[in-house]
């Protein structure tokens, strides 16, 4: 049960550290090698360039739900950001006390061009 709390403390610590904008501190959360996959398939293997993006959209968390299983944390919750507003969910994976994983599932058409209409 230990553990289940430390991974839960170590993801919401990292996610305080981004709705509060400090970046540099969310960065501490996360391990050098951290491997981190987006739903179309976009992967990011540099700390600093997930950061950066982060940066980007300057996302707010709304967590609705948060919970862990061992070293693992899930986290459901809305993203708003300087676009839209997400519903997202996130697998964290935590070893170490530091961020390994995260694999995030949400509609990637948010964040892209809004369609095109057709005349009407």
């Amino acid at each position: 049960m230990a553990a289940d709390n430390r991974a839960l403390d170590v993801v919401m610590s990292y996610i305080k550290a981004l709705d509060s904008q400090h970046y540099d501190k969310a960065l501490e959360h996360l391990d050098d090698d951290v491997r981190i996959r987006g739903p179309a398939g976009e992967t990011f293997g540099k700390p600093l360039d997930f950061i950066e993006m982060l940066r980007k959209w300057q996302g707010k968390y709304d967590v609705k739900k948060a919970f862990a299983d061992g070293d693992d944390v899930c986290v459901l919750y809305d993203l708003k950001t300087t676009g839209p507003t997400v519903f997202m969910s996130s697998w964290y994976q935590v070893k170490d006390g530091k961020i390994v994983s995260v694999q995030s599932v949400f509609d990637p058409r948010a964040f892209g061009p809004p369609p095109e209409r057709g005349a009407a």
